[in-house]
């Protein structure tokens, strides 16, 4: 095994759950993962896979079926399942988020009924903030949910949904109080039917976002037009609370695609190295050559730095201590590390890394997605910014 990305202190059990998803990506993503990237194909045997290792409950807790285990457990499992093909991490990750706003801020009653499902798989979630004229600026949404009795009606168009299509569970942002600023966003629980089209009465999924990378997982648009929603699927029962709820699984999501970082860059540097040590040039392999074993150090460093931050930021999460600083830090440093190191396996590819043949290629077009993802780069900087001049 490399000596990069070794993680310390960790438990019997929590070795043992990485070395499973690691061989499960060996034996059933990488040798198919570039033939249905390319199809843009929904990798169905390898979610029922995923189902079958308990991955969907990983953090859900052992009284609600899960496994109950550490957000860098779930983090170092994320980092394996994208070194085979990040897409299959997508379609865990927005999951993983809903299910931990559930745990964390749901009502007794939305803990029992979603929690135990969402463990299996059964249930299957997706959330949802952004819209088409706005992404990091969360309080410029639009979508409005208007009280009529026991329930609301809800107006407006979300945007950019990560599982908006398979998954039959959103947590959806929306506006309840246009006046009260960030304390008038609520949270609702909406349930429909996978699929697209008309999922339930005044709810559409119109299709796929056809995109540049990232395929296999389905992204989508969610359309709301006078659809009725029971007042008890407001997340946590109390309306007005839903910014702060989704911060927090954003928070933890910037763990997630700083671990897809991660795993992406680590596959790179494997693929880089082999074909260094294979193709040889002017006697030698190419590795051998000064600028290209140079180039190799660089990536292998880029990608233990970024390993080292994200397991920081899990693990100050983990503690029960506030992790914006070094969630922000690790998402940053692990997206654009993940971009240069991509680029320079690329580079040591030559004119191969341009053929669909070549597994890089996929990853070239997948990086820039982790550049845009859970907040770009100069929202992490804005971020860190703050934090540091609070003391």
């Amino acid at each position: 095994m490399s000596r990069l990305q070794q993680t310390y202190g960790l438990t019997d059990e929590q070795r043992e759950i990485v070395a499973t998803v690691r061989a499960f990506v060996d034996k059933e993503i990488l040798p198919v993962a570039t033939e249905l990237e390319h199809a843009d194909a929904y990798p169905q045997a390898i979610v029922d896979g995923m189902k079958g290792l308990g991955l969907f409950g990983l953090m859900i807790g052992e009284e609600h079926g899960g496994l109950g285990e550490s957000l860098l457990t779930y983090a170092l499992a994320v980092e394996e399942l994208s070194r085979g093909w990040m897409s299959v991490s997508g379609i865990v990750n927005t999951h993983f988020i809903v299910a931990w706003m559930i745990t964390h801020h749901g009502t007794p009653e939305q803990k029992a009924h979603y929690l135990p499902k969402m463990a299996t798989g059964e249930i299957r979630g997706a959330f949802s903030m952004s819209e088409p004229g706005c992404g990091s600026d969360v309080s410029a949404i639009r979508t409005r949910a208007v009280p009529d009795g026991d329930a609301y009606v809800i107006d407006g168009q979300k945007m950019w949904l990560t599982n908006g299509g398979s998954a039959n569970l959103v947590a959806t942002l929306v506006k309840t109080d246009p006046d009260a600023g960030h304390r008038g966003m609520t949270t609702f629980l909406v349930d429909k039917t996978p699929g697209f089209g008309e999922v339930a009465p005044g709810l559409t999924v119109p299709g796929k976002i056809e995109k540049m990378g990232y395929k296999g997982v389905d992204t989508t648009e969610l359309i709301f037009d006078a659809y009725r929603i029971p007042s008890a699927q407001i997340l946590g029962g109390t309306p007005g609370r839903g910014f702060y709820q989704m911060m927090d699984g954003v928070e933890v999501g910037r763990v997630n695609v700083a671990a897809r970082g991660c795993g992406v860059a680590r596959r790179a540097y494997e693929l880089a190295l082999d074909y260094a040590r294979r193709r040889e040039t002017f006697g030698k392999p190419i590795a051998e050559h000064q600028a290209v074993m140079f180039r190799l150090a660089e990536m292998a460093t880029k990608v233990e730095a970024a390993h080292q931050m994200m397991v920081m930021a899990a693990r100050r999460k983990d503690s029960g201590e506030r992790n914006d600083l070094e969630a922000g830090m690790a998402k940053y440093l692990a997206s654009e590390y993940c971009k240069e190191v991509v680029e320079d396996a690329f580079r040591i590819h030559g004119g191969y890394a341009y053929s669909k043949e070549y597994e890089i290629e996929r990853l070239y077009r997948e990086a820039p997605m982790l550049l845009i993802g859970e907040g770009t780069a100069d929202i992490q900087k804005m971020i860190i910014g703050r934090r540091l001049l609070e003391g």
